[in-house]
């Protein structure tokens, strides 16, 4: 598959403040020295930062970043994101530095959320410090998953499956139309698409290495007071373990353990229930702002 994996994700937020405890407290990621000058910086392992967050007086997704293995399949992804009608832009010596990649494209999916597909992470060699967490589970299956609101779901499924490769693991019926579920690496998915009136990052996911992560997680959410918006509980398409909160822009953060691995090419499936047991929902906090659900 041409994609590799979930990347980094970069988030324009209303308080870059109130997001130091929460990524560093809460979720357990190593607040690190970044090269883009008043953002907050997040490693998991031994990749750039991950997570990079920037204060912004208009808050929302700034950019999903999808890895792929080098420049030749970048240059073959771009071309075809170029002949579906799609304009591009690739990334200057001074953008790439931001980013601590050797290159990378961006472009607009069809329902506007900025996508940027690069290669050469530069890697650290301090050994990544997770004083909240035993690990998280990355390597070969990237940062975690990302769901999108996208205003056109077909569009949607047919840009990242026709044009970037991905792999259809599963959809689910929604009121509001179908979501499907994509794959591009052992992971069951890296990506969904949710139906929705607007562009907008829904929610993410990290994985944690042991069972005990999500456990003492739910704790400092407690001790945090950070809102609960899905008790913990399995899902029924990846089978993983997890809760969700609500993070300071009103969105979704998954925290989650025990992910089923797709490790050959197996036949889609469509599920009726999002869990098999748990994930009750908890309405926002009154006066949320941020990130449309």
């Amino acid at each position: 598959m041409p994609v590799l994996s979930l990347g980094y994700l970069r988030l324009n937020v209303e308080s870059a403040e109130q997001w130091k405890p929460f990524v560093g407290d809460f979720v357990g990621m190593m607040p690190v020295e970044g090269p883009l000058p008043g953002a907050l910086h997040y490693r998991m392992d031994e990749y750039p930062p991950r997570l990079v967050v920037t204060e912004s007086v208009t808050p929302g997704l700034e950019a999903v970043g999808f890895e792929v293995l080098n420049r030749s399949d970048l240059r073959d992804l771009v071309a075809r994101v170029e002949a579906a009608g799609i304009e591009t832009h690739a990334g200057t010596a001074e953008e790439c530095a931001l980013r601590q990649v050797t290159g990378f494209a961006a472009f607009y999916d069809p329902s506007g959320n900025r996508v940027e597909l690069f290669y050469g992470p530069v890697l650290s060699h301090r050994p990544v410090e997770l004083p909240h967490v035993s690990g998280f589970v990355t390597g070969d299956q990237g940062m975690g998953h990302v769901i999108l609101n996208v205003v056109d779901t077909e569009a949607a499924y047919e840009f990242y499956v026709g044009v970037l490769g991905f792999a259809e693991r599963n959809s689910l019926e929604l009121p509001g139309g179908t979501s499907y579920f994509l794959g591009c690496n052992a992971r069951q998915h890296t990506l969904g698409l949710n139906p929705a009136e607007a562009p907008a990052l829904l929610h993410f996911m990290v994985e944690t290495a042991e069972i005990d992560d999500v456990g003492k997680a739910l704790d400092r959410a407690h001790d945090l007071d950070i809102p609960m918006m899905q008790s913990l509980g399995k899902h029924t398409n990846d089978r993983m373990l997890s809760f969700y909160i609500y993070s300071p822009e009103g969105h979704a953060t998954e925290i989650g353990w025990g992910g089923e691995r797709i490790e050959t090419a197996s036949p889609t499936y469509r599920i009726t229930e999002g869990a098999v047991w748990g994930h009750r929902y908890t309405p926002p906090p009154v006066g949320a702002k941020g990130l449309p659900l």
